[in-house]
């Protein structure tokens, strides 16, 4: 079993299992989330492009900043339209 690390200031870690990644992404709905550090939009801008060369449906998304967890609200969209995320760390 993997360790997930939080790095948020959780004073109590709460405990998560990790989920299974898919075994294709074939029919699968691709959330890429840019998580607004600079440049996040370019490395998503190329790999949305190689995921639609494969034919693999995707739906952008954007944190409104870096600094905090990803709101509720888009963290239940990306959920419930999506079956897999990819998020966007660059600098």
């Amino acid at each position: 079993m993997a360790t997930l690390l939080d790095p948020t200031s959780e004073l109590l870690p709460a405990q998560r299992e990790v989920v299974p990644r898919p075994s294709s992404l074939s029919g699968a709905r691709v959330a890429l989330l840019d998580i607004s550090k600079p440049r996040g939009d370019v490395f998503l801008d190329h790999l949305e492009a190689k995921l639609a060369q494969m034919g693999v449906a995707s739906r952008r998304y954007r944190k409104p900043t870096f600094a905090r967890v990803a709101p509720a609200d888009l963290q239940h969209r990306i959920a419930n339209e999506c079956d897999a995320v990819i998020e966007a760390l660059a600098d």
